[in-house]
């Protein structure tokens, strides 16, 4: 289990890869032209807000995969909390309106490979949070 964390640890902060994509690929600057500038640096801070929960993940997962692994107290409260998060990030990707921008193979690819990802984080600290310790 400890190696696991860790390998899911690296894996969240590859994912920061593709987060750093989204406001080219989305053409953020000019879609969000239209917007108030309080909305426009809203937005800004709420990405930069998921972008550091992930790396808090992937950091804390890196450095602590033997304690996450133990079964504290805290540490089940710390996975169970990635697995909320990754949770919420899965379903979103059902109701996401992405087809339009998946306009080439490996944008396709990309985006099954994050989903497999979402689903692998959900189930690994989900399963680290629930699984019964002696």
């Amino acid at each position: 289990m400890p190696t696991l964390i860790f390998m899911a640890g690296a894996a969240q902060l590859c994912v920061l890869i593709a987060s750093a994509l989204v406001p080219f690929r989305l053409k953020w600057k000019a879609e969000l032209a239209v917007l108030s500038r309080l909305h426009r640096q809203m937005y800004w801070v709420y990405g930069g807000y998921v972008v550091l929960a992930i790396v808090a993940f992937g950091l804390i997962s890196l450095f602590n995969a033997r304690e996450l692994a133990h079964g504290s107290g805290l540490a089940r409260s710390v996975c169970g909390y990635i697995t909320v998060f990754w949770g919420i990030r899965l379903a979103l990707q059902l109701v996401l309106d992405v087809k339009d921008h998946l306009s080439t193979w490996w944008l396709r690819l990309g985006y099954y490979a994050l989903t497999i990802l979402f689903a692998g984080f959900t189930l690994l600290y989900g399963f680290a949070a629930l699984r019964p310790f002696e």
